[in-house]
């Protein structure tokens, strides 16, 4: 294996999520017993990055960790996962996201409560230019925006597809970032934030600008609703029909099928297709990165979902 090549970059969001399973979501001032504790790596880049790497591509990690605790057991985590943390840039004082997920058990649904104050996110200055230029995907999101930028506009003057994964549009320059991206990959709610339109469709179109290849607004179980430089309007996806058991990571895992697909060279239709069984499958499972499936299973998956359209 060439490991100088790298087909997904991720510069973005590691986290430690504690993950407790609870039989229901209580109301205000109520208990609940705790049926499951967990403890597991999460955040955007790192899910993703490691759904990638789970689907047979060479996934790299070079966003900023510390030297504490949480940051070696993210590092520790991506590295079991075959993912490749050489770029990682070490900080004093900087860390993961810090999470406390509930997941209901009955309604198959998470409520997730988390910290940012240690996390920096992608570095102004580093990895090197030749590191992100290396890369066949860049995964971005909103942490370290002023380095995303920076990787951004490298990709893009080596034609490298940018794939983003938002959810906040707050903090300074986040538009700038916005307009570098071409393959942006949002939520309905975050697509709704962002546009003031309340339908997934009519919210994709309006995100449609000509610097861009795609955009995908994805809804859940409703499936999601994507165009491209071929279409004017909006097409809808179907979601692939499972019983969610837990849906921790599932549009982090969609994210990194998706640029997973689209590093291997796949049409549109395909990368779709792979990222929303990624997902699906993802849900039927426990855990972020734990209940990532492997190639083999999405192939299966897909095959089968192909035998009962037909």
């Amino acid at each position: 294996m060439n490991r100088s090549r790298i087909d997904v970059l991720g510069l973005g969001c590691t986290a430690v999520d504690e993950i407790l399973y609870v039989p229901h979501y209580p109301p205000a001032d109520g208990k609940v017993e705790v049926r499951v504790r967990e403890r597991h790596c999460g955040g955007l880049a790192a899910t993703a990055l490691v759904a990638a790497a789970r689907l047979g591509v060479r996934a790299a990690f070079a966003g900023t960790l510390g030297f504490d605790e949480g940051s070696q057991f993210v590092l520790e985590t991506l590295q079991r996962e075959g993912v490749d943390t050489r770029h990682c840039v070490r900080r004093k004082n900087a860390g993961p996201v810090r999470s406390t997920i509930v997941v209901d058990e009955r309604r198959g649904t998470r409520n997730i409560f988390y910290n940012t104050d240690q996390v920096a996110g992608a570095d102004s200055h580093a990895p090197a230019a030749a590191v992100i230029q290396a890369a066949r995907v860049l995964l971005v999101d909103r942490f370290g925006i002023p380095g995303m930028i920076r990787a951004a506009r490298l990709a893009r003057a080596r034609k490298i597809p940018i794939v983003a994964d938002f959810e906040s549009s707050h903090l300074p320059r986040f538009r700038e970032l916005l307009s570098v991206v071409d393959h942006l990959i949002i939520s309905a709610e975050f697509a709704r934030h962002v546009t003031g339109i309340q339908t997934p469709k009519a919210a994709a179109e309006a995100l449609w600008t000509p610097g861009r290849a795609v955009v995908v607004v994805t809804a859940g179980a409703r499936g999601c609703w994507y165009l491209d430089d071929a279409h004017t309007r909006a097409a809808h996806f179907p979601a692939f029909p499972v019983t969610a058991v837990d849906t921790t990571g599932c549009g982090d895992v969609f994210h990194g099928a998706y640029a997973a697909a689209l590093a291997r060279g796949a049409k549109l239709p395909e990368r779709l297709a792979w990222a929303s069984a990624t997902a699906a499958l993802k849900a039927t499972r426990r855990g972020g990165q734990d209940g990532i499936p492997e190639r083999r299973m999405v192939e299966r998956f897909l095959k089968r979902a192909a035998t009962k359209r037909s």
